[in-house]
């Protein structure tokens, strides 16, 4: 498939999830045909889940996309069997997983399921229908113990702080051995630390904009001297759609003696999408009150179990490859949410 080719029909895993469902709003504005699937857990709310679905909906029958949901988990190898022989998937962009870090601490068999076993029946499935694309979601997680910032793709890592960034390491391994294997295209995405509107209730600034608006107190870890590379949801669905729109090729470069983890000589990559622009978790807060006009009470903790210090992300190579470059500010993200969350909740 051409770079320039539109694709006529994309499954989008996770798509109740937060960045899922703006993935697949993006798609049907373009006149898409999107194959959602998500297993609709519990983890958070899931009134929100819905809610994201109904807007799908809402967003498909006002463009020229459609839109058809599957209530599956992905873990069930019958169940993506049929999915990927009912339909004929041009692309695949594959965000479902269970997330969170600090979750992972106590329920790692929730990531085996979600993070491993499903990822497998999707590289099955794609494997076995000649999906031209696969297009997953990694997290800056993966880069742990290392502490050499800016973080670029081609550094270690090899040093996970927690369970939930070894599943999403093992995922781009598991990816290459299927470029390598089956010649199958894929591109991983390591995002950092995603925000916006529809975002998820267990992430800080929609617990900071909750806690702050009831007049309850904010647990701030590490004092709120950690930095991180906020980016704003509709850069992180930019970039994801320049590279599914991009399949990975062979790089001519790639020396077996002195191997780039990036990339491979099978059809390989994986690319950074942060902000390129970190920020200390204070200065995130003061956004927050900011836009609110209302200060926090904070309640300062140590550094949680499993959170590295600071994240910060090199964009060179995803700029290089699609020409996306994360712009958005904190603040002008912040707001949006702030929007968002005053007329979703009638606050």
């Amino acid at each position: 498939m051409a770079d320039s080719e539109m694709p006529q029909t994309v499954l989008v895993t996770g798509v109740a999830g937060f960045i899922g469902f703006h993935v697949a709003r993006t798609l049907l504005s373009r006149g898409v045909r999107v194959i959602g699937a998500d297993i609709v857990n519990a983890y958070y709310d899931v009134s929100l889940k819905e809610a994201r679905l109904d807007e799908l909906e809402k967003t498909a029958a006002s463009t020229d996309g459609s839109f058809d949901f599957h209530r599956i988990d992905l873990a069930e190898i019958d169940a993506v069997a049929r999915l990927f022989s009912d339909n004929a998937f041009d692309r695949v962009i594959h965000l479902a997983a269970q997330a969170g870090v600090r979750h992972s601490l106590e329920h790692p068999h929730a990531y085996v399921q979600s993070n491993l076993i499903a990822f497998t029946n999707i590289l099955e499935g794609c494997r076995h229908t000649g999906v031209k694309h696969l297009t997953y979601a990694s997290t800056s997680s993966v880069y742990g113990a290392n502490t050499s910032l800016p973080f670029r793709e081609g550094d270690s890592a090899s040093h996970p702080l927690q369970f939930y960034a070894a599943t999403k390491r093992a995922n781009e391994l598991m990816a290459h051995s299927y470029s390598h294997l089956f010649r199958l295209p894929t591109t991983g995405l390591r995002f950092f630390t995603v925000y916006g509107p529809w975002g998820r209730p267990d992430m800080a600034l929609f617990k900071f904009t909750k806690a702050i608006l009831a007049g309850e107190p904010i647990e701030v870890f590490n004092h709120g001297n950690h930095t991180r590379d906020f980016t704003y949801v509709d850069d992180i669905v930019a970039g994801i759609l320049a590279a599914s729109d991009k399949p990975a090729t062979p790089d001519p470069e790639w020396q077996s003696d002195d191997p780039d983890p990036a990339t491979s000589n099978a059809p390989f990559r994986i690319y950074n999408i942060g902000n390129n622009a970190p920020a200390k978790l204070s200065a995130y807060i003061a956004a927050i009150e900011e836009t609110l006009g209302q200060a926090a009470q904070q309640t300062l903790l140590p550094l949680q179990p499993g959170d590295a210090p600071d994240t910060y992300a090199d964009t060179t190579r995803l700029e290089a490859a699609t020409g996306i470059r994360p712009s958005t500010t904190i603040d002008t993200g912040v707001r949006r949410f702030v929007d968002w969350y005053r007329a979703y909740y009638g606050v």
